[in-house]
């Protein structure tokens, strides 16, 4: 029984925290503020009820509508708070070889303020394209402190990780555009790799950089063949960057090396 707090209390929180990041993606966009007002709805203007905005739990109660004008509430809140509560639980995986080498008693609680960042940034990426630097900054200062714990040669190498990925995807950006005549990748993509490599050091950025232009170039790919993308028609890259960080977090770029390895 004991060994079932640690997880229930990841997925509570981290349903909580879904709940805010809903309010982020929303506002942010819209440069309003993310703590005031409270939570209300849209259309009316009525604020939500606290036992309203228990997050899964409210919607469900409320069919998916709003109590006071009966507006639809979008399935994409509870869809949310689930994928944020899940991704919380997600830090208990991680490994040996990751945690980008912070002090290993600590990686799993670490985590958390990396995926709550993730997580909203890849949704506001989906929606405008747009990476905020606001969050991508607090992400650099929070991977750098969190690596102080690993001591001086990895705090070292976060930074100098951090520095290495925001330079070469602004340089690669700035041919790229020279080349095609027009962007392809976007400065918020920079940010965010500097983002990856404060929280996994060079090699660790390395692998997820890897491993994000793998995933967005199958997805890519996919959407060509299909037409849901059409010739030079940009689509957002950041979450695949985010993809990336994450599954060198849990697994450790070396472990994702000797992978490629076996297939090639």
């Amino acid at each position: 029984m004991e060994g079932l707090i640690a997880p229930v209390w990841l997925i509570t929180f981290g349903a909580c925290v879904g709940s805010f990041t809903n309010v982020v993606v929303w506002r942010l966009p819209r440069q309003e503020s993310v703590v005031y007002p409270g939570s209300h709805c849209p259309r009316c203007g009525h604020a939500v009820r606290w036992h309203d905005n228990m997050p899964l739990l409210g919607w469900l109660l409320l069919a998916g509508r709003c109590r006071d004008c009966s507006a639809s509430i979008s399935w994409r809140y509870p869809v949310v708070e689930s994928l944020s509560a899940l991704l919380w639980l997600s830090t208990m995986l991680v490994s040996s070889g990751g945690g980008g080498g912070v002090e290993p008693s600590l990686q799993p609680w670490i985590g958390l303020p990396l995926v709550g960042l993730l997580l909203p940034l890849v949704l506001i990426d989906l929606d405008h394209m747009w990476l905020p630097e606001s969050l991508c900054r607090w992400g650099v200062l929070l991977g750098l402190m969190a690596s102080v714990t690993g001591g001086a040669p990895v705090f070292a190498d976060h930074m100098i990780g951090a520095a290495l990925s925001l330079m070469a995807l602004e340089t690669l950006s700035a041919l790229a555009e020279k080349a095609l005549g027009q962007p392809a990748l976007g400065l918020g993509d920079a940010k965010l790799a500097a983002l990856g490599g404060a929280w996994l050091g060079v090699f660790g950025i390395a692998i997820a950089m890897a491993i994000s232009v793998f995933s967005g170039a199958i997805v890519g790919s996919i959407g060509r063949l299909t037409g849901r993308l059409k010739p030079r028609q940009p689509f957002p890259f950041g979450p695949f960057i985010a993809l990336g960080i994450w599954l060198v977090w849990l697994k450790g770029p070396n472990w994702w090396w000797d992978q490629w390895l076996n297939i090639f």
